[in-house]
């Protein structure tokens, strides 16, 4: 089903782009139709010959009627406006104003009610993300709490295997009060980018291998920090061509790919796969990457959402044999470096799993 005019509208322009009830159209109509009502009475006055001073009278007001009427169309809603605004600066998301107007009023109300809603959005927002960093603190203090407990009581002796539990523990909240760190610069857009140029084929091989030394070091210890444990998922470089070079920073690109495959990796079936391509991108040493798992893959429903902080997804049992949900930041920071490179990242389709798309613009051509 099409969507009519109103729908297309959007905001500050006019109904079917020419708006007939404008502010300046009621004005000028007022002005129009006082005059003709002095000049009507002043020829009844003249033809009948009634005094000047009742006709003065009458058309005063008559005039003073309707502009009273007018008037009172244009401060009715803005008194209305003024009390949402007022509720909405007291913290109360809740109020809208009223859209039954087709004028400038009209667009005033509906830029309201939509600042209203992403206010609402905003500060929904504010109180998940306190509830969930206090989640995301609370579970590797306690996890490190009760390790020192246990050995402060004697329940437990300080070997090696326990302080490695404790050690566990703390490195997960380092890493997860870093990531708070990280979007807090994004937040404040304090984070520079060192922009240079690098080959792809090397610095991916990097990545990958870093990836799988990192699961390897954890394999066999309880996770619980948002990053795999898994060595039975099996990593795939595909850069063609081999020679490919590209323009940008190679530390957030780090971010970008290292939590795309810590999020393939976890969503990966048993003994699956997780392939890592690099393509040449349309302008000068632009890069096109792209991330594919074996998973269940993400519904189209929920493409928009994947990139939001601590969203974890909504697909049952995502995530495979030795890795936790994590905290749902790791999408949100890859998003975030794309972003500070002024690229583009995004679910795209695939005939099975899930396939990430990230597109980098590469070095900006020099005018001639």
């Amino acid at each position: 089903m099409s969507d009519g005019p109103a729908a297309r509208r959007g905001p500050g322009e006019p109904w079917g782009g020419v708006r007939p009830f404008s502010i300046k159209t009621k004005l000028g109509a007022l002005v129009v139709i006082a005059v003709l009502i002095t000049t009507g009475l002043s020829v009844i006055a003249v033809r009948t010959q009634t005094e000047l001073r009742f006709i003065t009278v009458f058309s005063m007001i008559a005039t003073l009627l309707i502009t009273q009427f007018v008037a009172h169309s244009l401060t009715a809603p803005l008194d209305e406006m003024n009390a949402v605004a007022r509720s909405i600066s007291h913290g109360d998301y809740t109020r809208r104003v009223r859209e039954n107007r087709r004028d400038e009023l009209g667009d005033l109300a509906e830029t309201i009610n939509r600042m209203a809603d992403e206010l609402e959005a905003q500060d929904q927002q504010r109180k998940e993300l306190v509830a969930n960093v206090s989640h995301e603190l609370r579970t590797p203090i306690a996890g490190l709490r009760a390790v020192l407990e246990n050995v402060v009581d004697g329940i437990a002796e300080a070997d090696p295997e326990t302080m490695r539990t404790a050690l566990k523990q703390t490195e997960r909240l380092g890493r997860l009060v870093e990531t708070l760190l990280d979007l807090s610069r994004l937040d404040n857009g304090v984070v520079p980018l060192r922009m240079r140029r690098f080959e792809v084929w090397p610095y991916l091989s990097g990545v990958l291998k870093e990836a799988n030394m990192v699961a390897s070091a954890r394999g066999g210890m309880a996770s619980g920090s948002g990053s795999h444990t898994r060595t039975d998922v099996h990593l795939h470089l595909d850069v063609s061509p081999p020679e490919l070079t590209a323009h940008a920073d190679p530390e957030r690109i780090h971010q970008v790919v290292a939590n795309l495959i810590d999020n393939a990796i976890k969503h990966s079936p048993p003994h699956g796969r997780v392939t890592v391509k690099a393509r040449r991108g349309a302008q000068a040493e632009s890069l096109v990457l792209e991330v594919l798992d074996e998973g269940p893959g993400i519904p189209r429903s929920d493409w928009h959402r994947v990139f939001e902080r601590f969203n974890r997804g909504a697909v049952r049992r995502p995530h495979g044999p030795g890795s936790d949900g994590g905290t749902g930041l790791g999408l949100a920071i890859a998003r975030w470096a794309v972003d500070l490179h002024g690229g583009r990242i995004g679910v795209a389709e695939s005939e099975r799993g899930c396939r990430i798309l990230v597109t980098l613009p590469g070095q900006p051509s020099v005018p001639s």
